[in-house]
């Protein structure tokens, strides 16, 4: 069984680092958040203002999650007025949101083109963690996703990534604030990779930016090998989707990604990282009944993980409608996880939030229309 798109697996390779197509805005005020912080010092250079401006500046438009330019009070008003000329803070227009059972909360958004996207908050035992989404679609062709059946519309820019969070965050009670971050919604994250490093830098930043610690940040790969050490690099955890123990199976259940880094190149990379004192890698397992759940996939895992410093955690299928897959019973995901667990491997079994409302792993990308409520526009703000 063959699940690539036509043409898939040279588009994948195509997609490593492709530039988002987006309507041109030429005629709109710049748009403060979508500028890098280097375009913002030129912007403050060019005005003739001093250098410290800046980084003002950033942690309005960061910090405080202001909406309107005339808020950024400590700039005088003829500059506040001549910032406004032409510039301006557009966010992404957010539409409704969905609650499930569980607390998870699925927001759906829309950006400047039109084109939908969604996030993900999980409440868990203490923590509030967002899984953002880093593209709209897919550009691999994983036959256990619902993401991956709309395929690739665009890669998100880097603000883009960032708004899901201060979106998210601007939707909490005060006092309540996210605990951590995931990279794992809609996309491969290691597939846009300018757009997700920039996007790290400003959520990281604690001089001016969300200042979120990286080490509160999971960027998950389909396995993505180049990119691995660019990746670790930016000081965040790492994760990577195996989902399957022999490249035959691999070939059929994420045959873009598998063709272009195969098992034994994918660990070859897993293993050449240097993990600092107490960094593990994480490897993401989805289980499939029938499928990749059995006895000896267990027993293989294990093999292939031995002498890793890693942790797995075994993801139940969540179901979608016209999937051809089947989520194993409760019994079976506890005997593949002792086999593993033989091993000499922490393995722990993910719970699967917000499955009733599409929020769940490999849910994401069942997009209702995105309702755009009414919106004032200021001077200083976009419409």
């Amino acid at each position: 069984m063959s699940l690539v798109r036509p043409g898939g697996l040279c588009y994948a390779a195509r997609m490593l680092d492709v530039t988002p197509s987006v309507p041109s805005s030429a005629q709109r005020p710049a748009n403060l958040l979508a500028l890098s912080p280097e375009a913002i010092r030129r912007r403050v250079q060019d005005l003739g203002w001093p250098t410290y401006r800046a980084a003002q500046i950033l942690r309005w438009l960061y910090r405080h999650r202001v909406r309107d330019i005339r808020q950024m009070t400590n700039l005088s008003e003829s500059e506040r007025s001549t910032l406004s000329a032409g510039a301006c803070i557009r966010h992404l227009d957010q539409g409704e949101s969905f609650t499930s059972a569980d607390g998870t909360q699925k927001f759906l958004a829309r950006l400047e083109d039109g084109l939908p996207i969604e996030c993900v908050l999980i409440p868990d035992d203490g923590r509030l963690t967002l899984c953002v989404s880093t593209q709209v679609g897919c550009t691999l062709d994983c036959g256990f996703c619902l993401t991956a059946t709309m395929g690739l519309k665009r890669n998100l820019k880097a603000h883009e990534i960032v708004d899901q969070v201060l979106m998210v965050q601007s939707s909490l009670p005060r006092g309540m604030r996210l605990t951590n971050l995931v990279f794992m919604g809609m996309g491969e994250p290691l597939a846009n990779w300018e757009a997700v490093a920039d996007a790290v830098g400003r959520l990281t930043n604690d001089q001016w930016g969300v200042g979120f610690s990286p080490r509160r940040m999971t960027v998950s790969t389909a396995g993505l090998a180049p990119r691995l050490q660019d990746a670790q690099a930016l000081g965040v955890n790492l994760a990577i989707s195996l989902n399957a123990t022999t490249d035959a199976l691999r070939n059929r259940l994420m045959p873009a990604i598998n063709h272009l880094y195969p098992l034994r190149r994918l660990l070859s990379a897993c293993r050449q990282l240097r993990l600092k004192p107490r960094e593990r890698l994480t490897f993401e397992y989805v289980l499939l009944a029938g499928v990749n759940d059995a006895e000896e996939d267990a027993g293989r895992l294990g093999h292939l993980l031995t002498g890793m410093r890693c942790k797995v955690n075994l993801i139940p299928f969540n179901e979608f409608p016209g999937s051809p897959f089947q989520r194993p019973t409760d019994a079976a995901v506890e005997a593949f996880q002792s086999i593993v667990r033989g091993a000499g491997l922490d393995v722990f079994v993910r719970k699967s939030k917000g499955r009733d409302v599409l929020g769940a792993c490999g849910q994401l990308g069942d997009l209702p229309s995105v309702t755009q409520p009414a919106v004032l526009t200021p001077a200083g703000a976009c419409s």
